[in-house]
């Protein structure tokens, strides 16, 4: 990975890790809940107060065990999940008007001390499978899937496209909350493990997938979602106009991009808001964030919005962009509208409302399109509005070859739900081959 050197001055920790001492003590706050809502709150169920405990009584090898033994990308998720409405949301001293427990930060904390260590993921069999797994993608969802597997051992390879693994924890989460050399190192536990990892390898047509049938006993889908939407209004093709995911990616695992003076960005989601603060702390000046709607309806979690105005960002609401004007010099505004939401949800545009918004580049965050020309490939899986259709508790397809988790199913949630479908995907994976196994045995014995 090449990355600039300035990216990691530019792009501190958003929250610093614990000193011993203070997580410790922080540890020491956890009141031991023993029904535990902050576990019922995460999506992957980690023993809260168990690997609190163990901080507090400084085990941190076995307090990074009860993590993994959960969440397999505990380090990420300690980094880049929205505790906010998650466990720490979820804390009981918010019933006292105390803090909750930070829980996140602890997790971290026992997780750097594991890595630290040259911590390795524990098997949970010894011995070793010969039904093999393909697991498309090399996202959370596949990366937690895989290590089940293997952990139990059945031998794994994961398809990537791009040349690093990790999905959007290498590519498309903001530095300041998982920088992609942690996500990386994480992977490499897995890489250790014994799962094998095939990168700049497309899987996209029912040809790719025949041989991948042929060759694995059973298949994982972990795909994400494809190409983000473009902003389809004239001018959207100008070299200066940014998908916020290609923005991220390119200051995170390559060479920061070009950041210009006065900066627009379309959208008002999570990623919208990492964009926007990337390009401040890039170098630009003046950011603004356009959204159509009103702040009761941007999608961001209202920490992030909150974070965002510190960043210096700034929002404008009912504002539609229509045009992009251009000349050899390059964007010289973003042509909009200002809109009116009707009672029905409907937007109009406010007659005499058009104006200019002066800015040289132009980031857009407005969703991303499902990945159809691969999921349309695949014979025997149902799918519903560009989603794979699953059983949810184990991510069972209508093609009893095939599993999916992760945003191909869920349509884009977080990290932690991501991991949470792979790890019962490979649960589920291991079970049946279990039950074959064992019904194969009954008949040589009956025989």
């Amino acid at each position: 990975m090449r990355q600039d050197p300035s990216i990691a001055e530019k792009f501190q920790d958003l929250h610093p890790p614990f000193a011993p001492q203070a997580a410790r003590v922080e540890a020491n706050r956890c009141l031991n809940c023993f029904d535990a809502p902050c576990m019922a709150a995460c999506p992957t169920h980690i023993d809260v107060p168990r690997f609190i405990g163990k901080i507090a009584r400084e085990n941190l090898r076995g307090s990074a065990l009860t993590i993994l033994d959960a969440n397999v990308l505990g380090a990420s998720c300690s980094r880049a999940c929205p505790v906010e409405v998650l466990c720490e949301g979820a804390c009981v001293l918010h019933r006292h008007n105390q803090q909750p427990i930070e829980i996140a930060r602890l997790q971290r904390f026992a997780m750097d001390a594991f890595h630290a260590a040259g911590g390795a993921l524990p098997r949970k069999a010894s011995v070793e499978r010969t039904e093999k797994i393909a697991c498309i993608g090399g996202g959370p969802a596949s990366l937690a899937c895989a290590a089940e597997l293997r952990q139990r051992g059945f031998p794994v390879t994961v398809f990537e496209r791009r040349p690093l693994p990790g999905g959007l924890n290498t590519y498309g989460v903001a530095e300041y909350k998982l920088p992609a050399r942690a996500s990386l190192e994480e992977i490499e536990l897995i890489r250790k493990l014994g799962v094998e990892f095939r990168h700049g390898i497309e899987i996209a047509s029912e040809t790719n997938l025949e041989v991948l049938e042929r060759e694995f006993d059973a298949i994982f889908l972990g795909v994400g979602l494809g190409p983000a939407h473009r902003l389809g209004i004239p001018g959207d093709d100008h070299r200066d106009v940014i998908d916020a995911l290609q923005f991220i990616a390119q200051y995170k695992t390559d060479m920061p991009p070009r950041v210009a003076e006065s900066v627009a960005v379309i959208g008002a989601g999570n990623t919208a808001i990492d964009a926007a603060n990337a390009a401040r702390r890039l170098g630009a000046a003046n950011v603004a964030i356009l959204y159509r709607r009103t702040e009761r309806h941007m999608s961001a979690f209202s920490f992030e919005y909150e974070h965002a105005k510190q960043e210096g960002v700034r929002f404008l609401w009912r504002v539609m962009p229509v045009r992009i004007h251009h000349d050899d010099s390059g964007i010289c505004s973003l042509e909009c509208v200002q809109v009116s939401v009707g009672e029905d949800g409907v937007l109009e545009p406010v007659d005499g409302s058009t104006f200019h918004f002066d800015c040289r580049q132009i980031i857009y965050a407005i969703g991303q399109s499902p990945l159809l020309t691969l999921l349309s490939a695949v014979r025997g899986v149902r799918m519903d509005h560009g989603r794979v259709v699953v059983d949810r508790p184990s991510g069972r397809t209508s093609n009893p070859k095939y599993f999916a988790g992760g945003d191909c199913v869920n349509g884009g949630r977080e990290v932690v739900d991501a991991v949470a479908d792979g790890k019962r995907a490979g649960i589920a994976m291991a079970e049946t081959f279990d039950r074959a196994e064992s019904s194969a045995q009954e008949i040589v014995h009956a025989g």
